[in-house]
């Protein structure tokens, strides 16, 4: 049952409203009793497997299908420095330089030098203490200029470009950097065979106190 006590202390009147059961464990029993949010309960696994159960898994979950020849050859473009990787074909100069002026040259500038974003030709890089890192002075490796364009640009369209415009794209920015003669077709023989300004500034990683990577 419910009563209220009325109390006066002083000038102040207190009102306590008390609630009465007939045990004075009753209620706190029965709050105990009540089943627990979802959100509080421990997770279980599903249709009352064991934890160890749901640890396994199948060697196939039998949706997708292996892929083709044909579907790898379309990813595995990579081309290592030695040229490995090179597809067959040639491009030169000329061609190479019509090409960037149609889809290289919005964001690299007219020359390779002006940008806005990174600058492709040697000019007048160096700007006070700091160098400007171009394909002339920078890259170690000539076959990374025609796998990075061949993946990665142009920008707006990654993997457009035939072997023959990389090729072109790759001679015309090479002799921009004076590092091919414009008027010699580049080929997967000819293009590992150039040396670049910067190929003996970097090493190999030889250090041994983590993980090595050869």
């Amino acid at each position: 049952m419910q009563g209220n006590t009325i109390r006066f202390i002083g000038s102040v009147v207190v009102i306590a409203t008390l609630s009465f059961t007939a045990s004075g464990l009753e209620v706190g029993q029965q709050r105990a009793s009540l089943p627990r949010p979802a959100w509080q309960r421990p997770a279980l696994p599903c249709g009352g497997a064991s934890l160890a159960d749901t640890l396994s898994q199948p060697a196939r979950f039998g949706f997708g299908r292996p892929a083709t020849e044909a579907e790898i050859a379309m990813l595995d473009i990579d081309v290592r420095p030695d040229g490995q990787g090179l597809p067959t074909g040639e491009g030169n100069a000329a061609e190479g330089k019509a090409i960037y002026a149609l889809k290289c040259a919005g964001c690299h500038g007219a020359t390779g030098t002006e940008g806005p974003n990174d600058r492709l030709v040697v000019g007048d890089t160096i700007k006070g203490a700091r160098r400007i890192r171009a394909i002339g002075n920078y890259w170690p490796h000539a076959t990374t200029v025609f796998d990075y364009i061949r993946r990665a640009m142009p920008f707006n369209q990654p993997g457009s470009l035939t072997d023959r415009e990389v090729y072109g794209l790759t001679a015309y920015l090479l002799h921009a950097n004076g590092l091919w003669d414009g008027k010699v077709a580049l080929n997967a023989k000819n293009l590992p065979t150039i040396k670049m300004p910067a190929r003996d500034k970097f090493v190999p990683d030889d250090r041994t106190d983590g993980p090595e990577i050869k």
